[in-house]
């Protein structure tokens, strides 16, 4: 049988950069000689894509919001993640439950409990080998989110106060995790997240 993969996950408030990063790490990846696969959450299949898409621009109630992240979340472990980890290929991901953690109980709410119980149903005692959780000042993410001149979806539309709390979230969800979440100051130039990223990895798994 082929070496398990590896499961890396980047969370971050939107606009905190992690679409170039996550480029380069899968490039990093690929020039070991890794097998990569890269994905997205919500998303990731044919029928999470489609969750997304309600997801991100339908009103929901929030426990119908926590429920649908979470049933994208277990039909991308099931027909991608995991078959990917058995067959050897690392896998590269665009948030995962940390983020569900971060907008729907740090961000809206959602009560602790019914978060973990979800958590504990959809993938019990599996958690990413690494995640880089992208740190900056909600303004400052709200104005590259502006700069980019995409239209904003429901998430993005929220205010300051909102990512806020997010963003206390993700560094909590950090403090829990320490050896497997590890918080990246983006508020600096590319090139210096970029080259402290790829030493992380490179310390963790190729020195």
């Amino acid at each position: 049988m082929p070496e398990r993969g590896r499961f890396i996950t980047f969370e971050g408030i939107d606009g905190a950069g992690k679409s170039s990063q996550i480029a380069a790490v899968v490039a990093l990846l690929q020039a070991r000689g890794c097998a990569v696969e890269q994905s997205r959450e919500p998303g990731g299949t044919q029928l999470g894509e489609r969750l997304r898409e309600l997801l991100l621009h339908e009103p929901m109630h929030l426990e119908t919001e926590a429920m649908l992240m979470f049933a994208a979340r277990r039909e991308h472990l099931a027909a991608r993640i995991l078959p990917a980890l058995d067959a050897g290929r690392w896998v590269v991901c665009d948030r995962f439950s940390d983020a569900t953690y971060a907008y729907q109980v740090g961000g809206r709410g959602l009560d602790r409990a019914k978060f973990e119980a979800l958590e504990a149903w959809v993938h019990p005692g599996f958690q990413p080998d690494l995640t880089l959780v992208f740190d900056l000042p909600p303004a400052v993410a709200a104005a590259r989110v502006v700069a980019s001149g995409a239209a904003p979806d429901r998430f993005e539309r929220e205010q300051l106060d909102f990512f806020e709390r997010v963003r206390a979230a993700y560094l909590e969800r950090a403090e829990q995790a320490p050896r497997r979440v590890r918080v990246i100051d983006a508020d600096r130039p590319p090139e210096t997240v970029r080259a402290e990223i790829e030493g992380l990895v490179l310390e963790r798994w190729f020195a």
